[in-house]
């Protein structure tokens, strides 16, 4: 390995630790009080991210040293198994309901949310089918096929933020796998024409429209969470107003150690711890992306290029929900919000990024 390819992966593998220790100590501040009120102690949240923070490094260590982790049949059982629990998270009784949506299996204390692995394991399999056709570029509909079964399941649950980014991811994948980018032009058009049958299918993404173009139109409904979060990054100025200072965190923001955790970290380090936050994730981004430019493995190139087109697109989406740029949209910002989910599969993707980055991921 060049000493360029090891300054990039100690790069990557620095902005992810500092972001899920940060995650940890912003996830204690942001749910202190629902801790409080909740379990009457403002530690559980901090404590479950701490251990949800080691198991991931245990999964991701053991990720590391697996063998032939590119290998194809791997990655169709990984594929079929995120398919199988897609489906079952769909059935009465295993499936739990939270916020409106049908997107977790229930395991005793905890539980977990199958979109956030299904998610890698389509940019694994579709890498997979791609390195194996050796550069032959041809379209294949089995390409769109592997896609397009898992984003119907999860649009059925329906978590349009996790199918949004699947879907990115893969088309990343496709687009650095050889197909013209005037394919992609028209996937947009077609994109558009989906997305709207989808706002026409649910009002309520409609209404989230509206609250995006004008929230103080509903401030206590549709665009109370909108508004929240601008009450919480706008008045914090160039510091904030300091660690576990936040005000919007006391039953303003709904949870707000979940998705808008960010919002928390802008009010209590103003501009300053923001815009810090954001070059983590800029440069954790860019080490990605640098370590898969210089992959000779086609393998290696199209699942880093996938799971740093995920990673990126996915803190891209949520810091754009909370400073307003975008429409809500119920996605987690990687490495930082709390849940063992989340922050399991950023770190799957990590450890992915880095395995064919150091030469063992070779099918």
């Amino acid at each position: 390995m060049h000493a360029l390819e090891k300054r990039l992966v100690g790069i990557f593998f620095i902005c992810a630790a500092a972001l899920s220790l940060l995650g940890i100590a912003f996830v204690h501040s942001a749910g202190s009080y629902w801790g409080e009120i909740h379990y009457g102690d403002s530690l559980p949240f901090a404590v479950k991210q701490g251990v949800y923070l080691a198991v991931s490094a245990i999964v991701a260590a053991f990720i590391m040293k697996t063998r032939r982790i590119g290998n194809k049949r791997l990655w169709t059982a990984v594929y079929i198994a995120a398919v199988l629990l897609l489906a079952a998270v769909l059935i009465p009784g295993i499936g739990a309901v939270r916020n409106g949506s049908q997107s977790w299996i229930a395991l005793g204390p905890f539980s977990l949310q199958p979109a956030e692995f299904a998610k890698i394991a389509v940019i694994g399999k579709l890498s997979s089918m791609l390195a194996e056709s050796r550069g032959r570029r041809a379209f294949k509909a089995g390409h769109f096929v592997v896609i397009l079964l898992p984003a119907a399941l999860i649009m059925l649950q329906p978590d349009f933020g996790s199918m949004m980014i699947m879907v990115v991811a893969a088309f990343a994948v496709l687009l650095v796998g050889g197909y013209p980018l005037k394919f992609f032009f028209g996937l947009a058009g077609a994109g558009a024409l989906g997305i709207a049958g989808l706002i026409a299918a649910a009002p309520y993404r409609l209404d989230r429209i509206k609250a995006y173009l004008d929230p103080w139109s509903d401030p206590l409904g549709t665009g109370f969470q909108a508004i929240q979060s601008l009450l919480a990054t706008g008045p914090a100025g160039l510091t904030g107003f300091g660690y576990g200072q936040s005000r919007q965190k006391y039953l303003y923001l709904p949870e707000p150690q979940n998705d808008f955790i960010f919002a928390v970290i802008a009010e209590e380090t103003g501009f300053i711890g923001a815009a810090a936050v954001i070059l983590l994730f800029f440069l954790l981004a860019a080490s990605a992306i640098g370590l898969a430019a210089r992959q000779r493995d086609p393998l290696s190139f199209y699942m880093i290029s996938g799971m740093a087109a995920m990673l990126g697109f996915q803190s891209f989406l949520n810091i754009g929900v909370v400073s307003g740029l975008l429409p809500v949209t119920g996605v987690t910002l990687p490495f930082i919000s709390y849940g063992g989910s989340s922050l399991l599969a950023a770190w799957i993707a990590a450890a992915l990024i880095l395995r064919f980055a150091l030469g063992g991921g070779k099918g």
